[in-house]
């Protein structure tokens, strides 16, 4: 089967979504996993020493600059799921405006990002990196803020990983999650509609929700 634009958001639209074994094997499988990974958008943890980082601003955010440079760093590992035919659909949905790209800058050197599946209210997180520390939570803190004011109701992270953890993710029974995901599927939601976030405001509206 063929790999499209089309057939990623129906398997995204029922809980499914795409892998492959490693950079450089062709085939693609379908994941649905019984126990599914989420970043509640009321419950993102940022801790007092990322405060810190995040309110010195010696970095630069963007929203959609350079999406395949995004998607590039997170396939930049020993292991990855991301191959050559999952990197070129994924753009194409970038470019059909269902996928964006977090970016994280020092000057003109990408450090981090996050990218992901925008469909209705929810949001599926794909995959983010770090070049350099706390790059990819420093993304994490501003995607989870532009969900919330973009009034999504999901941000699915797949599976749950002790980062994620750390951050305030948790991990939900199969029926759960797509019992969410249909709520949020009835939601319309912009994820570019909102501006540019100052620092400040990201972690006094965190404060306001938590």
């Amino acid at each position: 089967m063929q790999l499209t634009p089309d057939l990623l958001l129906h398997a995204y639209s029922i809980g499914a979504f795409p892998m492959a074994e490693g950079r450089d094997d062709p085939e693609i499988f379908w994941v649905d996993p019984k126990l599914r990974g989420i970043l509640p958008l009321d419950g993102f943890h940022i801790s007092k020493s990322l405060a810190r980082i995040i309110r010195k601003e010696t970095y630069q955010i963007t929203i959609n600059q350079d999406f395949l440079g995004v998607v590039a760093g997170c396939s930049d590992r020993d292991e990855t799921w991301i191959n050559a035919e999952i990197t070129a659909r994924y753009h194409d949905l970038f470019q059909l405006g269902y996928a964006h790209s977090v970016e994280v800058w020092d000057n003109e050197q990408l450090i981090g990002g996050v990218y992901g599946v925008s469909l209705g209210g929810a949001f599926f997180g794909e995959s983010m990196f770090s070049r350099r520390s706390n790059a990819s939570k420093i993304a994490l803190a501003y995607l989870i803020d532009r969900l919330n004011r973009a009034g999504f109701l999901l941000c699915d992270t797949q599976f749950l990983t002790t980062h994620l953890a750390s951050l305030g993710g948790v991990e939900i029974p199969r029926a759960e999650y797509k019992n969410m995901l249909r709520k949020a599927l009835s939601r319309q939601a912009d994820f570019t509609a909102p501006p540019l976030a100052r620092a400040q405001d990201v972690l006094q509206r965190r404060t306001q929700i938590s």
